[in-house]
């Protein structure tokens, strides 16, 4: 089956695409459903956390590692302490044990103490640096190939409803963001609590009574760090919503730059960017003004702690002299480890930054793989299958019955109780004026949207009762908007199936073709001579969506690419309409052998391409006006003369060439 359609249901949905949940047209089909929006995951960080199960023993045994590197790299203070108790012949039992009591014992238990201490502390610096750097990227991984197979089970709407550079975001930064806490926020985290609790346990171990003067700022940055987290959270919220605004400015400029070279839009196209970026710039300067500030109060606050300590141990040290509370290296010990205590809390402020930024892109990640498709396969109690195809036998039977329906955030319905009917392997051309219904009718057939209400059906079956890929093996598709992979001429043609040299004894295997197949292809496209032309033949690279090849080329190798596919159904949007009248009359020409046996339905504005057709409808604000043959529609004197005059400059058509060709 061929179909042919327009280009009218461009204006009939947006080039803004939103994360979004579709709700169902209403029944009566007056109105499209309205624009879903996006749904934030809750408890995005916890998800996140359930998501890394797979990593578990992995996580554990680095998180293993770095407690033992972190306890170790707390280690200088307490041996100092040592070296400074020893000296002054107050040297701890085990050093004094293990010495021998000499000089010369000392100084070697001191010494063997500290390679050890730095020995194994880089040995687990180095385990858990490498597991957790391993772990990020195989979640990085895990994560943006489940969004990406997520982002291909949307429905259509989802597409023309949400920016690329929505898209882009959340593939790349919202992910990025995430292998980057896990990389380092994580075990920055991890080390903090580490850090906490063994160096207060060794202060209160050591005196309580100056752990009560070095720790009471505690509680005062934990106030201060919860502040600063709810004071933050919306800031970075606003900083994501504008640098997706800036990538997808950017990427519509890049793609369209033509146009807007065209359109001498230099000027105006730098102003929207600069808009863009000037959003972003003052989202940013906001949480950069907090972020800014945190940092030197909590150093303020951490400042009166240490000075207490210093204060009180050097009173007591310097007053009671051998009978202190402490020894020398014990207030050297405070003096260090205070600071190994509090200072680093004024790094509280960037991991929550991280901590932030990871969650915002959770919290989208999330929400997106939360998120069901409008369109889906159907349950496996009331799935129906197609009827299998037998050589010689057409097929593509296509119903539409009584349908309505209505594009999502729209008012007035587009389809307002179409009914026609094509028989296996009839010719159909279906035309009308611009937002008649002409391209909704492929959407339709193809499931791209469902019905308000009606039925389409293919070959006696509803399509909502078909699998999604069943239903679309049998379809194949030349759209108008031809759009092209980055790669070979070859692997566009033969795009979605393998393809393998002619010696190949896998040549004739389902999904794969030869190369010869997609010569054969390209000549019934009438791409053939074109591409042997080429230095490179059918190894010729097209450029990034074909910018390397003209619209004729272009819309001849989507020709070949459907015909590569070999299905019943094909589906041509306007397929010839930017090659010349020579060319187009070859291609049908080709198509006419090719597309018997197969049922052809034909959507097109150049009523001379559906002149052959089998039956002609005529669509006018969303229902079949007229439908007949070229010449039944002529005599009637309707809808479909009237653009014949238009196009044609007069109301008698040429003669038909003896032995004409069906258009296609």
């Amino acid at each position: 089956m061929i179909i042919m359609t327009s280009s009218e249901s461009k204006a009939a949905a947006s080039t803004e695409m939103v994360n979004v949940l579709v709700d169902k047209a209403p029944s009566d089909g007056t109105a499209g459903a309205p624009k879903p929006v996006i749904v934030p995951a809750n408890h995005a960080m916890a998800r996140l956390a359930s998501y890394t199960k797979p990593y578990r023993a992995r996580i554990f045994m680095a998180s293993f590692w770095s407690v033992l590197n972190k306890v170790l790299d707390l280690m200088p203070p307490i041996m100092v302490s040592w070296v400074i108790d020893t000296i002054n012949q107050k040297p701890p039992g085990f050093v004094k044990a293990a010495s021998g009591e000499t000089p010369i014992g000392y100084g070697i238990v001191l010494a063997a103490i500290v390679m050890l201490v730095f020995g194994f502390e880089s040995l687990f610096q180095w385990a858990y640096t490498s597991q957790f750097m391993r772990i990020a990227q195989d979640l990085q991984h895990d994560l943006r190939r489940d969004v990406y197979a997520q982002l291909q089970r949307q429905e259509h709407a989802f597409f023309e409803n949400h920016r690329v550079g929505d898209v882009m975001t959340m593939l790349n930064d919202d992910i990025n963001s995430l292998e980057r806490f896990l990389n380092t926020g994580f075990n920055t985290l991890l080390q903090l609590v580490v850090l906490f609790c063994f160096s207060v346990t060794t202060l209160v171990a050591t005196s309580w009574h100056l752990a009560l003067v070095g720790l009471w700022p505690l509680p005062l940055v934990a106030y201060c760090g919860i502040w600063y987290h709810r004071k933050i959270a919306p800031r970075y919220l606003a900083v994501r919503r504008t640098v997706a605004d800036v990538a997808s400015r950017l990427e519509n400029n890049i793609g369209g730059m033509a146009v807007v070279k065209a359109f001498n839009a230099e000027a105006f196209e730098e102003d929207r960017v600069r808009e863009a970026s000037l959003a972003y710039k003052k989202a940013n300067y906001e949480a950069i003004r907090l972020a800014t500030v945190y940092v030197p109060i909590i150093r303020m606050v951490v400042a009166l702690g240490f000075g207490g300590v210093v204060l009180l141990g050097s009173y007591w040290v310097l007053e009671d002299g051998e009978d202190a509370p402490i020894t020398v290296g014990q207030l050297v010990l405070y003096s260090m480890l205070i600071q190994r205590v509090l200072w680093p809390l004024t790094r509280l402020g960037p991991v929550l930054d991280d901590y932030e930024r990871a969650a915002s892109a959770a919290s989208r990640t999330f929400g997106l793989l939360d998120r069901q498709p409008s369109i889906q396969d159907p349950p496996a109690h009331l799935t129906r299958h197609l009827p299998p195809l037998s050589p010689g036998v057409a097929a593509g039977a296509v119903s539409f019955r009584d349908v309505r329906f209505g594009y999502p955030g729209t008012r007035d319905a587009v389809l307002k109780g179409l009914d026609f009917e094509v028989r296996s392997g009839q010719l159909v051309g279906v035309c009308g004026t611009t937002g008649a219904g002409k391209s909704t009718i492929i959407k339709l057939l193809l499931r791209l949207y469902d019905t308000s209400s009606g039925t389409v059906e293919l070959d006696g079956v509803n399509v909502r009762s078909l699998p999604l890929q069943e239903l679309r093996q049998r379809v194949s598709l030349v759209s108008q908007d031809v759009f092209l992979f980055a790669g070979t001429i070859r692997d566009n043609i033969a795009y979605g199936l393998e393809c393998v040299e002619d010696a190949s004894p896998r040549k004739g295997e389902a999904g794969v073709v030869s190369h010869s197949d997609v010569e054969e292809a390209s000549k019934v496209a009438q791409l053939y001579d074109f591409v042997c032309s080429l230095p490179a033949g059918f190894d010729t690279v097209v450029g990034e969506r074909g910018v390397k090849l003209s619209g004729g080329q272009r819309q001849r190798l989507s020709i070949a690419r459907a015909v590569l596919k070999n299905a019943p159904c094909m589906i041509f949007d306007e397929a010839t309409s930017a090659v010349d009248t020579e060319t187009e009359r070859l291609i049908q020409e080709s198509l006419t052998t090719f597309t018997r046996g197969r049922t052809a339905i034909v959507v097109a504005h150049r009523l001379s391409t559906i002149r052959h057709a089998d039956n002609i409808v005529v669509l006018s604000n969303g229902i079949v006006s007229e439908q007949g043959t070229f010449e039944q529609l002529l005599a009637t004197n309707g809808t479909f003369a009237e653009l014949w005059r238009l196009q044609s400059g007069t109301s008698v058509p040429p003669q038909a060439e003896e032995g004409g060709q069906t258009g296609v």
